[in-house]
């Protein structure tokens, strides 16, 4: 018996353009399932990492009940509320398949024009192409200087 694949997965990369006004086209072979799932609405909010993540709605509010039920005493339980739960904007796709992003938030994460999106699972991340490529780089570099992956990785059989 295969594994049957998990029907609310995003994956891939998807390089996009911005137009002048901030909106996104979601690409085409997601659009369905967003809808299917969320009815096209989503929600976007800022990453440590300076890109933006984007979560169909009834996945976010899963995200954000879990946020909401950490500890407020500890510092970083706090700043992580004030940081994905304060920046949380909901977004919902027109008839052309767009999002506009918050002006707020494309500056948060440095995009312009050129970005990249990439299917994290259920949810999104939405990257200025540069940045993007600079990271990517950085992060496969310092995976080859240190060797071998984690140890968890090490179990996972492809």
């Amino acid at each position: 018996m295969g594994l049957s694949p998990i029907p609310d997965m995003f994956r891939g990369a998807n390089q996009l353009t911005l137009d002048a006004k901030g909106r996104m086209v979601m690409p085409t072979r997601y659009r369905d399932r967003l809808i299917e799932r969320s009815g096209g609405r989503l929600v976007v909010t800022v990453d440590r990492d300076k890109c933006l993540l984007l979560y169909p709605l009834p996945d976010w509010e899963e995200i954000e009940r879990k946020l909401m039920k950490l500890p407020t005493l500890n510092p970083q339980a706090r700043a992580l509320q004030r940081l994905m739960v304060g920046h949380a904007t909901d977004l919902e796709l027109d008839g052309h398949g767009r999002v506009l992003l918050p002006g707020e938030l494309r500056e948060f994460a440095g995009l312009t024009k050129a970005a990249v999106l990439l299917g994290q699972g259920n949810r999104f991340e939405l990257w200025d192409e540069a940045q993007w490529t600079q990271r990517r780089d950085e992060w496969l570099k310092d995976e080859a200087l240190q060797g071998s992956p984690h140890a968890d990785l090490d179990s996972l059989s492809l």
